[in-house]
């Protein structure tokens, strides 16, 4: 499931941040990506809510570290 969630973020992050060379790994963090500000990070929730047919709570959102502990609120949600 894993792999899956991965392959699936990745293209949200893609269209996200129009860039089609981005890739992330579990220690991806903002300051990894060029143009990753607040707005984008609300795009990005939404984005992310909408592919996987998830709500996120704010504070969840304000918890995620990395990509690494968003990929594991994701596998939560999609199995709890």
């Amino acid at each position: 499931m894993g792999d899956d969630i991965y392959r699936r973020l990745t293209t949200v992050f893609i269209n996200v941040f129009d860039d089609d060379d981005l890739v992330i790994a579990a220690s991806t963090t903002a300051n990894d990506i060029n143009d990753w500000d607040s707005l984008r990070h609300i795009r990005l929730i939404v984005a992310i809510e909408k592919e996987f047919g998830i709500k996120f709570l704010t504070d969840e959102v304000n918890e995620f570290k990395n990509v690494g502990e968003l990929v594991a609120m994701i596998q939560s949600k999609m199995t709890g």
